[in-house]
């Protein structure tokens, strides 16, 4: 049986996390070597002649599974039919900048793509927001796209789940694959609640494996600040991690993650009493190419934190519509 050609639109397409994205994606790093996709390269028009200069690369390495290569501005093009979508580009925070300070620039940008999304998407497209803030850009696409249900539009939280992942499983001397049940609550930003309350390591409470002081100190900074410190190391922020995080996000959620709990970035606070009109991280398990939501216990000392964390992502949301 022949299979569809699958449409996956990345944007931000100039950027350092889409070239780490997009030749993984023409590899057949998302749906396999069996099935063929359509890449849609967006970008801003300033950056037309980059977009164009990827492309041809793409084209260059022949890759079996890549039918089509589009290079566009317009968001309504790149949108039209799309299966997947990776909301990548965003304006990026300079130097001296603080998050504040991208927050209504980059709501402009998402309500533009909104209303793209709005008029040409499908009901059953995947999309997910990589482009900090994440979370609270998912909410301005979502606000201005409303004929897409609301469950199909994620922010990545992957990237702190994968961190606090390598780090249990570095602290314990283990595979990061005998590293479970893992959750990531609240923002993609300082604030994130990396909670071990319900981890396991080979099967054993991550509490009992690892030192309960390093938990509760260093791995729990080292998590929420791990992007700055890359950025302080190398001179520039963490793409490549990043668009292997994009790819695992979207992986699971097509092909299911195995009965693994993995971090989504998605409305659904409701089902913890949090705010239902906000996006946050929240435990899930994906099969049948959709997600469900991990009922927990949440302890009260792990439950203050989270809404120190949703508090803020209530205070990004008034920003941007005010």
């Amino acid at each position: 049986m022949i299979k569809s050609t699958k449409k996956v639109v990345v944007s931000g397409a100039a950027g350092q996390i889409a070239y780490s994205l997009l030749f993984r994606l023409g590899a057949g790093a998302l749906y396999g070597e069996d099935q063929d996709i359509s890449l849609c390269l967006l970008d801003v028009p300033a950056a037309d002649d980059r977009v164009t200069g990827v492309a041809m690369e793409l084209a260059d390495c022949a890759f079996p599974r890549v039918r089509s290569i589009i290079a566009t501005n317009d968001p309504v093009v790149a949108f039209e039919g799309a299966d997947v979508i990776f909301l990548v580009g965003a304006k990026p925070r300079g130097a001296g900048e603080e998050r504040s300070d991208l927050l209504k620039e980059n709501a402009k940008i998402f309500e533009t793509q909104g209303e793209a999304l709005n008029k040409v998407a499908g009901p059953d497209v995947k999309v997910l927001v990589v482009g900090n803030p994440a979370n609270t850009n998912a909410l301005v696409l979502a606000r201005h796209a409303p004929n897409v249900p609301r469950r199909n539009i994620t922010a990545m939280m992957r990237l702190d789940h994968n961190r606090a992942v390598s780090m249990l499983a570095g602290a314990a001397d283990a595979s990061v694959s005998e590293v479970t049940q893992m959750v990531v609550w609240g923002n993609h930003s300082s604030t994130m609640v990396a909670d071990v309350s319900h981890a396991q390591i080979e099967g054993k409470p991550a509490q009992a494996v690892v030192d309960p002081a390093w938990l509760e100190g260093p791995f729990r900074s080292s998590v929420a600040e791990r992007g700055s410190e890359i950025i302080r190391a190398r001179g520039a922020s963490s793409a490549a991690s990043a668009a292997n995080a994009a790819l695992d996000h979207m992986r699971d959620w097509i092909h299911g993650s195995d009965g693994r709990w993995v971090t989504f970035g998605i409305f659904g606070g409701e089902t913890y009493g949090f705010d239902a009109d906000l996006v946050m991280g929240l435990p899930v398990i994906c099969k049948n190419g959709d997600y469900e939501i991990v009922a927990l216990e949440i302890s009260a000392a792990v439950r203050e934190r989270i809404v120190s964390s949703t508090n803020e992502l209530a205070k990004e949301r008034e920003a941007v519509w005010t």
